[in-house]
């Protein structure tokens, strides 16, 4: 009997596999636990339309992430940091104070976790800063860190 699989199952495949198993281990464990459906006409076009969707939406959200890329490029964030003996930064800059500098003076949301320091900025400068926006697309945006 072939079942589409409507989540991942360890010994089966993953979700929207259409795989082939027998009437009883089916009826018995497939079908009442709601791990996969019949393989009807109807439930294979289904899963078609689906999948269509999900890469048309997975599409979007590539090329917003793109768009947004773009637009970072061009950006640069000023944090101001205190100066302590000799002119040296006091403390250092997070990947929150930049998420929230970015979204105070430009207005762009960016999620701490995918601002991506390789090591804290600690001293007063210009730096470029890694934002992971997808999967497959990395913005970089400038950071100015001056003395308050």
């Amino acid at each position: 009997m072939k079942i589409i699989l409507l989540q991942d199952e360890k010994k089966l495949g993953k979700k929207g596999d259409v795989v082939e198993v027998s009437e009883g281990y089916a009826r018995n464990y497939v079908l009442p636990k709601k791990i996969g459906v019949e393989a009807t006409n109807k439930n294979m076009n289904d899963l078609k339309l689906q999948k269509a969707n999900a890469e048309k939406v997975a599409k979007e959200q590539l090329d917003a992430a793109k768009q947004l890329a773009e637009v970072l490029a061009e950006k640069t964030i000023e944090v101001k940091m205190k100066a302590g003996e000799g002119g040296k930064a006091f403390g250092s800059v997070s990947s929150k104070e930049i998420s929230v500098a970015c979204k105070e003076q430009h207005g762009i949301e960016i999620d701490k976790k995918k601002i991506v320091l390789p090591e804290a900025i600690k001293s007063f400068g210009v730096y470029e800063v890694s934002v992971k926006l997808h999967s497959q697309v990395t913005g970089k945006l400038k950071v100015h860190v001056s003395e308050n």
